[in-house]
Formats: structure tokens, C-alpha cells, sequence
């Protein structure tokens, strides 16, 4: 069976949908790692049984130093593909040129790269938004997209609806992207 690890930063509701819909039937979630000592994932992981661990950012010098701890990390579980689902980090060629990652992003690539995504393709001149699950390289946001999908903008009352809209396809998009990285869909 295929072994993935999560990285995340925020709420962990792309990692619940992970562990709900692929964990133990397509591929095993062999464990989930966060930045972020308050990230709400922490308590989905353990609920799944899924080993946890905590990499405080803030404790390195740089990102370099992170980097290096964080593929030490991953590489301890041995895993097929790292998965970076709301990992709100910036990563360096440490960890690009050694890690087989995908990365969820919330803009049709290569439009809108970086924070902020959703807010700049409402705001856009362009009828349509969407996601993107993408490879990871040592351009931010830049890598080969696996799948996108796409949500017209005319329709919705407010930003809020389009948001909510947005969080809720690219869990949808972001399994679909895992699947297809190992050819399984």
C-alpha cells in the first residue's frame, strides 16, 4: 500500500478529508506533521491514530535549517509522496530537491501564487477561480498542475459563498491529486 505523509499548518480539514476518504482504503496517511503547535489537525490526526509531530518553525535559525529537520523528518517515515495540504510554509531547495511532494493551491495556476489566492481571484478580471494540486519545485507555486478545477464566479452573493465554495472543491481536487500522482484514478 502506498504511504503518504501530510504536512499542515491551519485547522487540518484537508487532512479530515485525507484520512476519511483515502487512509486505509487507497494508501495509508503514515504520519501528519505541522509547523504549527496550535494547528487544529493535531487533535484529527490522533483521533485517526495517525502519528503527529510538531516542527515549530520558530525554533530554527532559517528556513534552510527548518527545511533540513522537516526532510529528516518525512524521510524517518518513508513515504511514497508528501502531501502539503494548507502548509503555509515557503520552501527552499533543501527540502524541493529532496522530497516528491504535491501541493494544493486555491487559484487556477499559474494565477494568483502565494497567500491570498482566494481574495485575488474573486477579485480578478477573470469569470472563473478555482484549484490546483500541483508538484512541488523550488518555484513557489510553480510546478507542473495534476489537476484543476474550475468554479465560474458569476452566481455567488459575496466573497464569503465563493470562499466557502473554494475550501470545500479543493478537498475534492486535492484527493483526486493524490490519486493521480500514483496513477491510482
Amino acid at each position: 500500500m502506498k504511504r503518504i505523509v501530510v504536512l499542515f499548518s491551519g485547522a487540518g480539514s484537508n487532512l479530515e478529508y485525507i484520512l476519511k476518504h483515502l487512509h486505509g482504503k487507497e494508501l495509508e496517511v503514515a504520519a501528519a506533521i505541522t509547523n504549527n503547535p496550535e494547528a487544529g489537525g493535531i487533535a484529527i490526526a490522533e483521533r485517526f491514530g495517525v502519528p503527529v509531530e510538531i516542527l515549530d518553525h520558530r525554533n530554527f535559525a532559517n528556513r534552510e535549517a527548518y527545511d533540513e529537520a522537516l526532510v529528516q523528518r518525512i524521510e524517518a517515515y518513508a513515504p511514497d509522496l508528501t502531501v502539503l495540504a494548507g502548509f503555509m510554509r515557503i520552501l527552499t531547495p533543501v527540502f524541493t530537491e529532496r522530497v516528491r511532494a504535491i501541493n494544493l493551491h486555491p487559484s487556477l495556476l499559474p494565477r494568483h501564487r502565494g497567500l491570498k489566492a482566494i481574495e485575488k481571484s474573486w477579485a480578478d478580471e477573470h469569470p472563473e477561480g478555482g484549484v490546483t494540486v500541483h508538484w512541488v519545485t523550488s518555484e513557489l507555486d510553480g510546478g507542473e498542475p495534476i489537476v484543476q478545477y474550475e468554479l465560474e464566479k458569476e452566481g455567488f452573493e459575496s466573497f464569503e459563498e465563493y470562499d466557502e465554495t473554494i475550501r470545500r472543491i479543493e478537498k475534492e481536487a486535492l484527493t483526486e491529486g493524490i490519486l493521480k500522482a500514483f496513477n491510482l484514478s
